[in-house]
């Protein structure tokens, strides 16, 4: 999946933070609620107008970053 296809960071919308394209819903209210034991079907019902595609794509987006973390911390550490 490529996350970048649903979600954008845009410093006019919620100050830059990461939103789910076409909303005002960050990533991280999704995230929030996965985290929450909230399941995919949960957060649409919350949010009807995102789509099984956006909050998997939040996901990816949260996996790829914190993949990039790692990769810096590992640099440093060298």
């Amino acid at each position: 999946m490529n996350w970048r296809d649903h979600i954008h960071s845009d410093p006019a919308i919620l100050g830059g933070k990461p939103v789910i394209k076409g909303s005002r819903i960050s990533v991280e209210l999704v995230l929030e609620y996965l985290a929450d034991g909230a399941s995919t079907a949960d957060v649409i019902a919350a949010y009807p107008h995102l789509t099984e595609a956006d909050v998997r794509a939040a996901s990816a987006f949260a996996h790829d970053m914190v993949a990039e973390e790692k990769a810096i911390a590992q640099k440093r550490a060298a």
